[in-house]
């Protein structure tokens, strides 16, 4: 991948079942559904930036529409951006500056697992793939801002989401959906963790929504 990317822990998700809601909502039938995350800011030290957005995610048949918008990110660089659960299928959340456990005042991406599971499935050209390791996650304007929007198979999706995680069901309100990414000369302490050999400035968290269901 470029950016000497490698790919990050992709673990559990998607099961046989055919919905994508798991209170009851959200079930797969002749009407959309739909849910959505509002993105606020985190690591506002690191970037000197309030990094917002939201993030959509429409049903309509056997497709799933998702679509993110961005503000106020580092400018010019990629930016990964995933969803993030729990493989026993436990309730993630956002991490606070609450879970920076080495008191280094940056919530790195390896803090955020206790309460936000692993990254599983890449918001990049190509979400079903499951493939962590791409260059096609979308690059910030100028003005720090940008828009992505994939429409994939939902069965597609679910199916290699069972593949990949023991079974479960997408289930997107146990999920969070996390951006990533400062820009490559950021000085970020040796205290700051990152997965394998993947520059902790690619990980970095800069934003993080929890998934609901409805219209925002």
């Amino acid at each position: 991948m470029a950016s000497g990317l490698v790919p990050l822990a992709i673990t559990a998700l998607v099961g046989s079942a055919i919905f994508v809601g798991s209170k009851g909502e959200g079930r797969i039938g002749p009407a959309a559904a739909e849910f959505h995350a509002e993105l606020t800011p985190m690591n506002a030290g690191v970037t000197g930036l309030e990094s917002t957005g939201a993030a959509r995610f429409v049903v309509g048949g056997d497709k799933l529409t998702i679509s993110v918008r961005a503000s106020k990110v580092p400018p010019g660089i990629m930016h990964l951006q995933h969803l993030h659960g729990f493989e026993d299928g436990r309730q993630a959340r956002c991490a606070t500056q609450a879970d920076d456990a080495n008191g280094d005042g940056i919530v790195d991406l390896i803090e955020t697992e206790v309460v936000s599971g692993i990254t599983m499935v890449p918001l990049s050209a190509d979400p079903a793939s499951l493939a962590i390791m791409t260059d096609t996650y979308p690059k910030a304007s100028s003005d720090g801002t940008y828009q992505y929007q994939q429409t994939v198979s939902l069965p597609v999706l679910q199916q290699a989401f069972a593949r990949a995680f023991n079974g479960q069901a997408l289930d997107l309100e146990r999920r969070v959906v996390y951006i990533h990414g400062v820009p490559p000369s950021s000085a970020l302490p040796a205290s700051v963790a990152s997965l394998g050999d993947v520059p902790a400035q690619v990980t970095l968290p800069i934003a993080c929504g929890e998934i609901e269901a409805g219209r925002p």
